[in-house]
Parts: structure tokens; C-alpha cells; sequence
């Protein structure tokens, strides 16, 4: 699908598929448009066709040039700050996939906030001449690294916010854990809620939410007894694969939360690979982030 950026419209050159549909079809069935945006546009005219202001039914034809105002100037939300380690992995005009270093939150918990994964993704927004608020798609743990998938304007954002709900982006994370894991591959259903006992740890419990997460044995380091393991997220509850990791017997190494001893600085957690179908045209898109410690090299 041709698709280009000239300000702050995006246009899409109308393919074979969208051959006798109406803007309209294409804004609700195509890019599944929230009902407040879509009246935004409605009452804002900010949808043409060649060029020309035309009403939401306009049926399509091949080769149209469809042009949709998506990229309006909006605050940042957040403090942008120069952040030297900032490493990003994929970019384009509607979303942004970083990998966030160790020891740093995804985004501010509180007004004002510095230091974190958002406020860097500001400064680079920023930098860039790209006005547009910064807006994370899930999170990360602060003491976990990996890719973290960012929308660059509202409609990106709902369309991934709904995919993820609906399990379409696909997770996959490497950990290090103590033991050895003789099962090569399996799948851990078991709900977590939190600890009464602890303000931030959870712990599996049958009242708690529903979490699923898979495994599958990378590697056995017998002499250092740990298994490096690959793990895909069906759900995405906090602490999820920590508190499922310490459930089957075998803590995150460096998570002192959940059992690991304390051998490296942090719980060896990475997100390792992102797979999804880009918002806007769909194509299938893998995303791979480099380690950026050394929390799972034990040669």
C-alpha cells in the first residue's frame, strides 16, 4: 500500500481492495476509527480525496489519493530530556519501537517526572521537529530492558491499544532462571492477584486475573545450574512472568522480589521480539532488540 506523510495529513494511494468503498468504510472497517475521532473528522472536514474536501460516503476508486488529517500538533505530556542511551529500533510517521535500558521506568508516574523511557522519546520527538504527544502502547517493568512499542498520533494508538487487548501483538521475552528446566517447551496458566502482604509483589492466586504465559528452553547452563528461556505473553499482567517463573520453581536470576539471588544487578528479563501488523497498512512487521547489559552472559 503507497502511503506518504505531507504535513499534517497522511495520504494513502486507494488500492484494488478498497475498489467502490466510501471513506467512511474505509475509516470504520479498515482502521476500525474510535466514534469520537471519526466525528472530529466529520465536523473538522479532515478527510479529502484528490485533494478535495468530500463527503464521508464518496466512494472509492482505484488509484484515488485519499488524504486523512492525522498528524495535528499536540503537547508532548511529558518533559522531553536528552537521554545518551536512547536506542531506537524501528520508526516510521505512526509508531516507534525503543529499547529501554535497565533502570529506567517506562514513563512518569507522577507530574513532573525525569528520567524515564517517555521523556527521552520526547526530547527525540522533539529534536525532530515531530509535535506530537508521546504515547506508550504497554510498558515495562523499570528493572526490565527491551522493545516497547510507542503511537505517534491518535489513531495509531487505538488501533495497537486494541490489538494488543486482543492478543495480536505478539510478545516474546528471553529471562535467565535458576534451576534446570527439564520440560523443553509448556504453558503456564495460572491467575495472579496481589500480595496482601507486600504493596508491590503479586502472587498466583485463583481469585486473581487470568495469566497465561508460554516457555521454551533455549539453552541448559548445567555447570551454573540456570536455564536461558524464551517466553511469549498471552496476557499481560504485571510481574506476570516473574511471579510464573517463581511459581514452577525456578526464579528470575537477580529478582530478590520472587526468589533469584542477587548474582546480577537486575531480574535477567529482556523483551526481546516484537511481532505485529503495522495500524495503517497492515503489513506484518518482526522488531528485534539487542541485549544492552550483560545480566544473561555466564560463559
Amino acid at each position: 500500500m503507497l502511503t506518504k506523510r505531507f504535513g499534517e495529513w497522511f495520504e494513502v494511494t486507494v488500492p484494488s481492495s478498497w475498489e467502490g468503498i466510501t471513506i467512511e468504510d474505509v475509516l470504520k472497517t479498515e482502521w476500525t476509527i474510535p466514534k469520537q475521532m471519526l466525528h472530529q473528522l466529520r465536523m473538522e472536514k479532515g478527510t479529502k480525496l484528490n485533494g478535495e474536501t468530500k463527503n464521508l460516503n464518496t466512494p472509492l476508486k482505484q488509484n484515488d489519493k485519499l488524504q486523512v488529517h492525522l498528524f495535528p500538533e499536540e503537547e508532548f505530556g511529558v518533559i522531553p530530556e536528552y537521554v545518551a542511551e536512547l536506542q531506537i529500533l524501528y520508526e516510521d510517521d505512526h509508531l516507534l519501537i525503543a529499547n529501554k535500558p535497565p533502570g529506567m521506568d517506562t514513563h512518569p508516574n507522577e507530574e513532573g517526572q525525569l528520567g524515564t523511557l517517555a521523556n527521552a522519546i520526547a526530547y527525540h520527538f522533539q529534536a525532530n521537529g515531530v509535535h506530537t504527544k508521546v504515547r506508550h502502547i504497554h510498558r515495562l517493568d523499570r528493572d526490565t530492558t527491551g522493545a516497547v512499542i510507542f503511537a505517534k498520533h491518535k489513531l495509531a494508538s487505538s488501533i495497537l491499544d486494541r490489538r494488543l487487548e486482543k492478543r495480536e501483538i505478539k510478545r516474546t521475552y528471553v529471562a535467565l532462571v535458576h534451576g534446570i528446566i527439564k520440560q523443553k517447551k509448556g504453558t503456564i496458566d495460572a491467575s495472579i492477584g496481589r500480595d496482601r502482604h507486600h504493596p508491590t509483589r503479586r502472587r498466583v492466586s485463583p481469585t486473581g486475573q487470568k495469566a497465561i504465559t508460554k516457555f521454551n528452553v533455549i539453552q541448559t547452563l548445567v555447570n551454573q545450574k540456570m536455564t536461558l528461556v524464551e517466553l511469549e505473553l498471552l496476557t499481560g499482567r504485571t510481574h506476570q512472568i516473574r511471579v510464573h517463573m517463581s511459581h514452577l520453581g525456578y526464579p528470575l536470576v537477580g529478582d530478590t522480589i520472587y526468589g533469584g539471588q542477587p548474582i546480577v544487578p537486575r531480574q535477567a528479563l529482556h523483551a526481546a521480539r516484537i511481532i505485529l501488523q503495522h495500524p495503517l497498512t497492515n503489513e506484518t512487521m518482526m522488531c528485534e532488540a539487542p541485549f544492552l547489559d550483560n545480566s544473561f552472559i555466564f560463559s
